[in-house]
């Protein structure tokens, strides 16, 4: 599920540049926000919405739509894989490549679906900036990018 290598600067780009033409790229509808509740409210107070559920210590936090405009809301998309390809470094170079094209950070939440590649990534940005970077990945997402 981890490839380890060892890669000039070059090869990596050349290669993670070919993981995001190969991958596929979903462009997820509406705007999405940040929800919290307590430890002990949990499963009651998890959405059948949420994309994506984490605890720490304190919590559980759950990504869902956002309904209202209370809180910072984000576009997402997603990256799935194809099987067996090596997209190790994929998210900080992307990352990288977005805070240097748009001044952005993003977040990414991964999970595993071994009936489409394996691991998948969703990714988060800013809403304001969602339709720019979204153009710009799938840019990246054509093969000739």
């Amino acid at each position: 599920m981890v490839d380890i290598s060892v890669e000039t600067a070059e090869q990596i780009e050349t290669r993670l540049r070919r993981v995001i033409a190969d991958a596929t790229l979903d462009i997820v509808d509406g705007r999405w926000c940040f929800r919290e509740f307590a430890l002990a409210e949990f499963p009651t107070a998890a959405s059948p919405e949420a994309l994506a559920l984490i605890r720490d210590e304190d919590g559980w936090s759950q990504l869902v739509p956002a309904h209202d405009a209370d809180r910072e809301t984000f576009g997402l998309f997603s990256f799935h894989f194809p099987e067996g390809q090596d997209n190790s470094g994929f998210v900080g170079w992307l990352a990288s490549h977005l805070k240097a094209r748009f001044g952005t950070g993003v977040f990414v939440v991964c999970g595993h679906n071994a009936a489409r590649g394996g691991v998948y990534d969703y990714w988060g940005v800013p809403s304001v900036l969602a339709d720019a970077v979204f153009e710009e990945v799938r840019r990246m997402n054509r093969p000739e990018a």
